[in-house]
């Protein structure tokens, strides 16, 4: 019966997509991209300590028919694309400024060892916030990742918190 669930569980994979950041993720758009039903996944995510950026986050999502020919029942593929944009008037607040920066987003890729990342890093030297998307595994850590950029110049930001 347990079995029986967690293969259900795994069919619907919508369980294994939750945010455990303070940001959250919203699906905006999906298509499926082969005969097997796949999909690639588009959502929409807002730094929840820096208003006016959405980042928009691709990602795999595996049919049950992929699931039965490849096995690999509780687990996407690591990879992920992101590109953020101002959408409003930024107001940062207290952000992190040191080198590792801080997550903003987190969600399950795989039952319990995968996950895929979204990172803010704040370069003081060129006024830029940098998002980095990555998956992160107990295992076999993978090296798949993407950037993307915000420049501040010119965009009248508002610090609440500190200004590094």
């Amino acid at each position: 019966m347990l079995v029986a669930a967690a293969i259900a569980g795994a069919m619907s994979m919508g369980a294994l997509s939750v945010s455990v950041g303070t940001a959250r993720a919203d699906e905006v758009g999906g298509f499926k991209n082969d005969w097997t039903g796949n999909r690639i996944v588009v959502e929409a995510i807002a730094d929840p300590k820096v208003q006016g950026i959405t980042c928009h986050l691709t990602h795999f999502d595996r049919s049950v028919i992929d699931r039965l020919r490849k096995g690999n029942w509780f687990e996407d593929p690591s990879n992920s694309s992101i590109a953020c944009r101002q959408t409003g008037a930024i107001v940062i607040g207290d952000i992190k400024a040191d080198e590792a920066g801080e997550e903003v987003f987190s969600e399950r890729a795989s039952l319990v060892f995968k996950s895929i990342a979204v990172r803010r890093i704040y370069d003081k030297k060129n006024d830029t916030l940098i998002y980095v998307a990555y998956s992160r595994q107990v295992q076999d850590a993978s090296a798949k990742m993407s950037v993307t950029t915000v420049p501040l110049y010119g965009t009248n930001a508002t610090w609440t918190g500190r200004h590094p």
